[in-house]
């Protein structure tokens, strides 16, 4: 690993929590009730929620502004709704991606009658105000994502048509890593953070864990703050747990 990287781990068990009973949500930053002046935001990157929402129930319809808002489906069905006339139903593998801009009113539901849905929630601060507001959606399947980094969402200015474009510094990638598989990202940023999804639960038990390339070991629900001095800079990443690890890797500024 180069000298110019730092990495700071985020626990699981030191982030926001909320059980609501319908909804059992997880903050890395500071969010709703949970308020943590040392982690506000990190970069860009202003919210990441965990998120598992029982069946027919949901976040009824609400306004949002100048974010750019999109989740990452784990497991079950999600379903949106938007002022702009969108209704969709999210299953695993797919992105929903919105720009709030100047304004949007949108609701997540979780229909299914038995399931529960599990999701990532990710808010990003856009280096534009005003924008105007819009939606998309993109499905990756499960294979696009073994033993390498799949790049979800990415910089417009990278004129990436693989990925959704966001109007921010900074690209998303999936893994799942397979028992003893290693990935390597050379970051193009100054800031990085990765976080390990609780694939085995909403108490994990003998989940995934992953090495980071100082050493850094990361269990499911895990994360890490990781900055560096210089672009260029780069990172393995190692399945040293005993089941497949599913994660999401942010290059940002």
């Amino acid at each position: 690993m180069s000298s110019q990287i730092q990495i700071v781990r985020r626990p699981s068990h030191e982030r926001g929590h909320a059980d609501h009973g319908w909804l059992k949500s997880f903050h890395t930053w500071s969010f709703a009730s949970y308020h943590d002046p040392s982690f506000s935001s990190h970069g860009c990157l202003r919210v990441l929620n965990e998120d598992r929402v029982q069946p027919t129930t949901g976040f009824d319809t609400h306004s949002h502004q100048e974010y750019e808002i999109f989740s990452y489906v784990v497991d079950g069905e999600l379903q949106h709704k938007d002022s702009m006339g969108n209704t969709e139903i999210i299953h695993r593998g797919e992105v929903q991606f919105t720009s709030a801009g100047t304004g949007i009113q949108h609701s997540e539901y979780n229909v299914h009658k038995s399931l529960w849905v599990h999701f990532i929630q990710i808010w990003v601060k856009p280096n534009q105000a005003r924008l105007k507001p819009s939606y998309t959606t993109k499905k990756w399947s499960d294979n696009d994502k073994i033993n390498r980094l799949c790049l979800l969402v990415d910089d417009i200015n990278n004129s990436n048509k693989d990925a959704i474009p966001i109007h921010a510094s900074l690209s998303m990638y999936a893994s799942i890593l397979q028992k003893s598989q290693t990935v390597e990202h050379t970051f193009q940023r100054s800031k990085g953070y990765i976080h390990v999804v609780m694939r085995s639960g909403y108490k994990v038990t003998n989940g995934a864990k992953i090495r980071l390339a100082d050493g850094t070991v990361l269990e499911e629900g895990d994360g890490a703050f990781i900055y560096s001095d210089k672009s260029q800079n780069k990172l393995s990443i190692e399945n040293v747990g005993l089941i497949d690890a599913e994660f999401l890797l942010f290059d940002l500024d």
